[in-house]
């Protein structure tokens, strides 16, 4: 019995195991084969995912290409529409940059050998001097410095020659200049009457001159007097005001000019801008409010001025009556330069404008202005101020602006106690030139803008006030060369100097144009870099064209030479 026992249970457990193991057989056959599955599952991902990536890349490698393609085009047709002289600058620029590379790494290399980033001659020399500090006995070495940037205050300055040291750039010589500007002068287009001097900036000499000191009439270029007298009287700083005060009733007002031609009825933004007729209009409703309710009464003042208002030429498009209150200088468009219709009386037409700024506003206006004279001592109520003189000048040279002009002279007249009017302006122009030390025999300076023909200076004059702008001893006078238009880019030359010329951006000069006269005058630095000063004036002129493209091959030629 036990023994049967016994043998019932091995064969039970025999088939107990016999069956484990057919399960674990099966379950493994299972596993293997989802491992399998799962392996190709992942293997076909893997290579789909592959794919992708790889057309994805082609894809990107050829826009990356394409756009590489567009960019070199759109470098090559922005290479052909470059200048000719700003692709000789690049290539220069590039040269330089390459070149001083190549010659910092040879530097480096021949500056050797190196040890730890420090030269060893460096290290050798460093341990010399430890041996020979002050700790070891010997006198302590002063470290090295630079020299001093700025003199202490009180210091005498050595004095600096142009002609001396070794940046000294040398002078042309006369007969350098008359070789190269006689040919020019014999030029018909030029007319029969020449006046020409060409000044060393650095020196104040004339180097070359034609009938210099002969006055002849220059038209425009004499505004560059008129802006040298109107800043040396009344600084470069100064700044024109126009003011509306109490009048002599409780409801009464007065807009009083001041001689500002720049005052404007426009809308302007900014800081650095023309006196504005609505800010000053701004001004004027909040003082009015605090005074009580209108209606008002506008006045306008323009005592301030005398004699004659028309320019001696009648009226004009290229001036407006000289009166010292206008909007706009009068124009009747929206131009801001040039010739253009002027108001026959832009004062009234002014204060109209104002007087329709403070209804808009919230003022009772009552009527229409009159003009009127306000009372001396009146309290000012609201009041703008122009640009800097500084900035009026640049702009009356720029764009050769007349209206500009008269106000300069009228300014310089009331400066010195004289007459606002042309012929006192014309005086107190002419004794503030004479106090410059500037070269006066034979002129007659009759207007500031130079439209009248009863004009008179030699291109001496005018070259010397250029000299005055350009020295150390007049730095008032220096917004008379900033003013200069520039050759091919500005003003009344930007139509001047065709592309790629040799004066085009170098030549900066006013231009001067009236029937039968054509003049320049201005600054250029020549070939060797030196800073020269010329005046070119010619009448008798019957091809103002020719005669403009004349002078301008006369000053290009300057800037072309070392006229040695």
């Amino acid at each position: 019995m036990p023994e049967a026992r016994s043998r019932q249970v091995r064969e039970w457990l025999s088939h107990r195991l016999s069956r484990g193991l057919r399960g674990l057989d099966r379950a493994r056959g299972r596993g293997l084969r989802g491992l399998d599955r799962v392996r190709g599952r992942g293997l076909r991902g893997l290579g789909h995912v592959r794919g992708r990536g790889l057309r994805g890349l082609d894809r990107a490698r050829g826009r990356g290409l394409r756009e590489l393609d567009r960019a070199r085009d759109r470098i090559r047709r922005q290479w052909r529409r470059t200048p000719p002289e700003q692709r000789r600058t690049w290539r220069l620029v590039a040269v330089s940059a390459t070149t001083g590379l190549v010659v910092a790494v040879v530097s480096v290399l021949v500056a050797g050998p190196w040890d730890a980033g420090r030269r060893t001659a460096e290290r050798a020399r460093a341990a010399e001097d430890t041996a020979t500090d002050g700790r070891n006995g010997g006198p302590p070495k002063p470290a090295p410095s630079a020299a001093p940037v700025l003199a202490p205050l009180g210091a005498q300055r050595a004095s600096r020659s142009p002609d001396g040291g070794e940046d000294a750039v040398p002078p042309p010589t006369g007969a350098g200049l008359a070789d190269t500007l006689e040919p020019l002068l014999d030029d018909p287009a030029l007319g029969d009457e020449r006046s020409v001097s060409v000044v060393d900036a650095a020196t104040g000499q004339q180097v070359f001159g034609a009938k210099a000191g002969t006055p002849t009439v220059p038209a425009s270029t004499i505004k560059l007097a008129t802006g040298a007298a109107a800043l040396a009287a009344l600084g470069p700083d100064h700044r024109i005001r126009t003011r509306v005060v109490a009048g002599a009733g409780g409801h009464d007002i007065v807009l009083v000019g001041g001689g500002d031609p720049t005052l404007t009825a426009r809308a302007v933004k900014g800081h650095d801008h023309p006196a504005a007729l609505r800010r000053l209009a701004d001004a004027t409703a909040r003082a009015l409010k605090k005074r009580g309710a209108g209606p008002y009464r506008l006045g306008y003042d323009t005592s301030l001025y005398s004699g004659p208002k028309l320019h001696p030429i009648g009226p004009n498009e290229n001036i407006s009556p000289v009166v010292p209150l206008m909007a706009d200088e009068g124009r009747q468009d929206d131009s801001d330069h040039g010739p253009a219709p002027r108001a026959g009386d832009p004062a009234a037409d002014a204060a109209g404008a104002f007087a329709s700024m403070l209804r808009d506003r919230g003022v009772e206006v009552k009527g229409e202005p009159r003009s009127r004279k306000a009372a001396k001592g009146a309290r000012t109520l609201a009041s703008v101020r122009s640009q800097p003189l500084s900035s009026l000048v640049e702009r009356m040279l720029t764009t050769s602006d007349n209206d500009i002009a008269e106000a300069l002279s009228r300014q310089t007249a009331l400066a010195a106690g004289e007459p606002a009017s042309f012929e006192g302006g014309a005086k107190a122009v002419t004794d503030r030139l004479r106090k410059l030390g500037l070269p006066l025999g034979g002129a007659r300076i009759a207007d500031g803008s130079g439209l009248d023909r009863a004009d008179h200076v030699s291109a001496a004059l005018l070259a010397q006030v250029l000299v005055r702008a350009a020295g150390h001893d007049h730095p008032e006078l220096r917004s008379l060369l900033t003013g200069l238009p520039v050759a091919g880019f500005t003003g009344t030359l930007r139509t001047r100097y065709a592309e790629g010329g040799v004066g085009r951006g170098v030549v900066r000069a006013k231009t001067g144009t009236l029937t039968g006269v054509n003049s320049l005058a201005g600054s250029v630095v020549d070939a060797d870099g030196r800073l020269l000063v010329f005046a070119y004036l010619t009448n008798g002129t019957t091809d103002a064209l020719g005669a403009q493209r004349a002078l301008d091959r006369m000053a290009s030629a300057l800037a072309n030479c070392g006229c040695r």
